[in-house]
């Protein structure tokens, strides 16, 4: 057995699984609101989950959480450690220094100080500079000065090779002691060095915030007598242990429309199809390729800040269950304003006096929550329009996330997805699977293990394949270091592009593996 357990921002979902692979049974499943102490929250879901199906304990396999913890904490910045960002690239990059590009209420919520170093390489391996360690050290000691607790180490073309990157981490470690965390770029970003130093930044302020939430989470799973290993569900669908994710709590950000997806690839049968996740705000809308959701092949923006490490490719509109809806000069508005987590106080049904999307669910009889005699009166024409705004709106978006002509199947899933009907404008067939409430959840507890190489290769004459075999092999091998199940790791997505502008035959390959978790087993 599993129980997989997404924390979103306005409900906490659960569900227990049995079963291994893609032949698993949905053994119970609830949905409650998010609390303000989310651990607290986990021990009532928890406590659900025994009421619903009793369950002993010590046949729970794994728990795998996705938590909206950390993107809320860069969004709000808040909880944020004192860091420092120190670059190794002089005397190239000086132009365009560490936090160039932040919001300034970022910069002040991390007190954030940034430092050039010589060091980096270029993209065939050559050196920029050498390493000046004294220079380091001099860098070290105004940090300490300073009161920084976390530093994110970014060297030119570290993916490349990372030799400059670990010896500075080194020499930092030797001056400012163990207690002081470390965050370097080529664990954590891709090609190009302002996004992947910006990434790396983001996850060092994170790393204190870390450490107490995985701890907390931890307790929570530990305190109802679970021991099985816990997980945190990652960006790209994947999973992290506890102890990589207090390492990386960056690759997080994105786990909540990311388990949708996944929920609803095994839910509906279909792994390649849009994916029109409808929660209590907004709806996320993506697309699935080989059931995964498809990476953004471009920088991404997250509070602000400019990144690249894996997110999935996902569209958000703001369209959920507590919507706002308006109507003025004949036209009818469903969102982007909405009440979110009050929805159980401000909706009509609910005894309140806003006008909601889920008012308008119930009235068209799509719905059976709170009391429907407090929407019976509302104007037919309005209900009827407002479905209306909902379905062009999500259609507009699905519309967007298409790259080809070829038809998309479009799965509807979380429980806001009671506002679309079962044709689309644009003649898409919307299918809406069994459980599809807590889709979120399931894909938390079916998530895979993953290892993933992008780099820059310089291949010589004849040696293309051999080239493209390491890569291969080199994400197999991350993917089992995870805690993948060696007899099932398989490449799931491969990309070669050639370099034109850079000498040596340059070729940039990604190549990303995904393998079943070993259950009952730390990885």
């Amino acid at each position: 057995m599993r129980i997989g357990i997404d924390v979103g921002g306005t409900n906490t979902d659960a569900v227990l699984l049995d079963g291994t692979g893609g032949d698993v049974s949905v053994l119970a499943a609830n949905k409650s609101a998010t609390s303000a102490d989310v651990t607290a929250g986990i021990i009532d879901t928890l406590d659900r989950l025994q009421a619903e199906r009793s369950f002993d304990p010590a046949q729970v396999q794994a728990v795998m959480i996705g938590t909206t913890h950390f993107i809320n904490a860069l969004v709000e910045a808040r909880r944020l450690a004192p860091t420092a960002a120190l670059r190794l690239g002089l005397p190239a990059t000086a132009s365009l220094p560490p936090l160039v590009d932040w919001p300034e209420r970022l910069v002040e919520a991390i007190s954030g100080r940034s430092y050039l170093a010589h060091g980096g390489h270029e993209f065939d391996g050559r050196h920029i500079a050498e390493l000046d360690e004294d220079e380091l050290r001099r860098h070290a000691g105004d940090m300490m000065k300073h009161g920084v607790r976390s530093v994110a180490i970014s060297s030119v073309f570290s993916p490349v090779s990372n030799e400059f990157e670990l010896r500075a981490a080194e020499i930092l470690r030797s001056e400012l002691g163990d207690d002081v965390a470390i965050s370097l770029s080529h664990e954590i970003g891709r090609i190009g060095l302002l996004e992947r130093e910006n990434a790396t930044i983001i996850n060092a302020a994170l790393r204190e915030l870390a450490a107490s939430i995985v701890d907390g989470l931890s307790g929570a799973v530990a305190g109802h007598g679970i021991s099985a290993p816990l997980y945190l569900s990652q960006n790209d669908g994947t999973l992290m242990d506890v102890d990589f994710a207090r390492r990386y709590p960056v690759a997080t950000f994105a786990s909540g429309p990311t388990n949708s997806m996944r929920g609803a690839a095994l839910l509906s049968g279909l792994d390649t199809c849009a994916v029109v996740d409808v929660g209590g705000t907004t709806s996320d809308v993506g697309v699935l390729t080989h059931g995964f959701p498809r990476e953004a092949t471009t920088e991404v923006d997250v509070a602000g800040v400019r990144t690249n490490f894996r997110m999935p490719d996902v569209l958000s509109i703001g369209i959920g269950g507590g919507s706002l809806v308006a109507s003025g000069n004949d036209v009818v508005t469903v969102g982007p304003r909405s009440v979110g987590y009050r929805l159980t106080d401000e909706a009509l049904v609910f005894g309140g006096k806003t006008l909601t999307a889920t008012d308008i669910a119930v009235a068209a009889g799509r719905a059976e929550v709170g009391d429907a005699a407090a929407v019976s009166e509302l104007d037919p024409t309005l209900v009827k329009a407002a479905l209306a705004r909902v379905a062009a709106d999500i259609a507009d978006a699905v519309e967007r996330m298409r790259t080809s002509p070829d038809p998309l199947p479009v799965v509807a899933v979380g429980g806001g997805s009671i506002l679309l009907p079962d044709d689309l404008p644009g003649s898409l067939a919307v299918h809406r699977p069994d459980h599809f409430a807590v889709a979120n959840a399931i894909g938390a507890a079916i998530a895979q293990v993953g290892g993933e190489v992008d780099r820059v290769y310089a291949i010589d004459p004849g040696r293309r394949d051999a080239v493209v075999d390491e890569a291969r092999q080199e994400a197999v091998d991350r993917a089992i270091a995870a805690g993948a199940d060696p007899a099932a790791v398989r490449i799931v997505d491969f990309d070669e592009v050639p370099i034109p502008y850079l000498p040596g035959n340059a070729t940039r390959i990604r190549c990303k593996a995904v393998g079943d978790l070993r259950l009952g087993e730390a990885s």
